[in-house]
């Protein structure tokens, strides 16, 4: 009987047992399916609305913390696309205190935890440079450089990319990045064989230099220039896009900056960049090279030097819309050094491409930028106006400048550039386009300014310029008495005899009908 009463008691304790593990393994999927749905409805935005008021987020917090390594995983996944879909999910991340949990977790678990935990860093991180504030005052930097240090490439991607979040907002927060010592680690980010990482890396030195001067420096300093330049021949389209935006943005700040990119041997590799099959991949080349061309005439003349006024010429006739405004400005930055150099752009033919963007493109920000460039082509020498009014520019930058839709930038910029080329222009029959009534007289004034200069001393524009009516039309011209214009129309109406400018002017009764009258009788 004791004996059957001891398998009894021993049994017993055996059922009780498989039915406590039977309730811990229920629990343990229960959790599993809670956070593994909850990470998979957040990816759908019309379900976060519905996940909010239920109050997911602190039901998902102790989940980061649970024994079970993929429940803390999947948990995390959850927090971050909730917290990248707006900033108040993201907000609500920093009030409960989670960013504390992620930070300390960012030590001491294992690479598959990292990678979440640096992606939710990274997804509240991204909203505002306040978010961002509070990710760096949880103490996330200094784990996340750690990450940089990880054997994993994919712990490296997640911490550059959350850094880079980071960086973006502002330069007191780039400083942040800095002073936790994260450039070199990203420097030797952009030397692995990933491309991945290499992408993320320099797109996080990118956010870094972009802020100052004094932050371009570090990049340069920890060797970023001379690991990035050679990647502008990668087969990556991804990574060329990051490459050519890191170098633009460090070349924008200073000349030696600038000078520094361009000893990475850039030139003229990045030419063919104009033609690659990837638009951002051609727009940030032509970015990176317009950022050199600004500073001075002799890193304009290396361009110029190295074939790449041909290859902007082309890149601006290729392209329309916002991708079309780096090498428009590139083009005007090259010409405003010097006639030789806007000759180069010339000869290039350079002027046809800007013109079409000043007349057909529909945002007023790139027709101001070609205006603006048209005017630095054509206001160095007589030569130079002439080119840019052979090509029918004149009246173009009028209709801009008279256009009631018109930006005020894009006015001041074409009447600018008008009154820049035509005070250079002496080809008059370039100039009789804009010489009518209702043209507005601070354009006129400098019109028949030219016309004043040049008539008096040149018989056959005279004759040239009565017989294109150019003279009846002055006539018609109502300047008010002391002002600029009228003396130009003075001094031309003095180059005729004073019955030609009679016969012209409407203003006095045509006495030659009443003539003929009179002889037939």
């Amino acid at each position: 009987d004791l004996k059957l009463q001891f398998l009894y008691f021993i049994g017993g304790k055996a059922n009780m047992s498989r039915q406590m593990m039977q309730t811990f393994d229920e629990y343990q999927r229960a959790r599993i399916k809670f956070v593994q749905t909850v990470a998979e409805l957040a990816t759908r935005p019309q379900h976060i609305l519905a996940l909010r008021t239920a109050g997911v987020m602190s039901l998902l917090r102790p989940l980061l913390l649970d024994n079970s390594e993929s429940i803390q995983q999947s948990a995390a996944l959850a927090l971050g696309r909730l917290a990248s879909y707006n900033d108040e999910l993201a907000e609500q991340v920093v009030q409960q205190d989670i960013l504390q949990q992620l930070v300390y977790s960012l030590s001491e678990q294992n690479r598959y935890y990292k990678k979440s935990a640096a992606f939710v860093l990274r997804s509240v991180a991204k909203h505002s440079p306040q978010l961002a504030q509070a990710v760096v005052d949880a103490g996330a930097v200094d784990q996340l450089v750690g990450c940089l240090e990880e054997f994993d490439p994919g712990v490296k991607e997640g911490a550059a990319w959350a850094l880079g979040y980071i960086a973006r907002h502002n330069s007191e927060l780039a400083q942040a990045v800095v002073d936790n010592g994260a450039t070199h680690y990203l420097v030797l980010c952009v030397q692995e064989p990933e491309l991945t990482l290499k992408r993320i890396a320099a797109s996080t030195l990118s956010d870094i230099a972009k802020h100052s001067p004094e932050l371009a420096q570090v990049v340069v300093d920890n060797g970023a220039i001379n690991h990035l330049a050679p990647l502008i021949t990668s087969s990556d389209s991804k990574l060329k896009r990051q490459v050519c935006q890191c170098l633009a943005q460090i070349a924008k700040h200073s000349v030696e900056l600038a000078e520094l990119v361009v000893e990475g041997e850039i030139f003229p590799k990045i030419f063919s960049l104009l033609k690659d099959l990837d638009d951002v991949v051609r727009k940030n080349a032509a970015t990176c090279i317009r950022e050199v061309a600004k500073h001075t005439p002799e890193l304009a003349q290396l361009i110029v030097n190295a074939g790449g006024v041909g290859a902007l010429v082309d890149y601006v006739q290729e392209t329309t819309g916002n991708a079309r405004l780096p090498g428009i400005m590139t083009l005007g930055y090259i010409s405003a050094f010097s006639d030789t150099l806007a000759l180069a752009v010339v000869v290039s033919r350079g002027i046809m491409p800007l013109g079409h963007a000043l007349e057909k493109e529909t945002e007023d920000h790139l027709r101001a930028a070609a205006a603006w460039s048209l005017g630095q082509i054509g206001r160095h020498t007589p030569e130079h106006a002439k080119s840019v009014a052979d090509c029918n520019i004149l009246p173009k930058l009028l209709d801009a400048y008279l256009d009631r839709d018109s930006s005020e930038d894009l006015k001041m910029k074409a009447k600018r550039s008008l009154k820049s080329i035509i005070m250079k222009c002496v080809h008059l029959p370039a100039l009789e386009p804009l010489l009518h009534q209702n043209a507005p007289h601070n354009i006129l004034k400098y019109v028949c300014g030219q016309f004043a200069k040049i008539l008096p001393n040149d018989i056959g524009a005279k004759r040239e310029f009565v017989a294109n009516r150019g003279l009846a039309t002055l006539q018609q011209i109502k300047a008010e008495p002391g002002s600029k214009l009228q003396e130009a129309i003075m001094i031309i109406n003095k180059c005729y005899p004073p019955e030609i400018v009679e016969y012209f002017d409407p203003s006095t009764p045509n006495t030659f009908l009443d003539k003929i009258d009179v002889y037939q009788s």
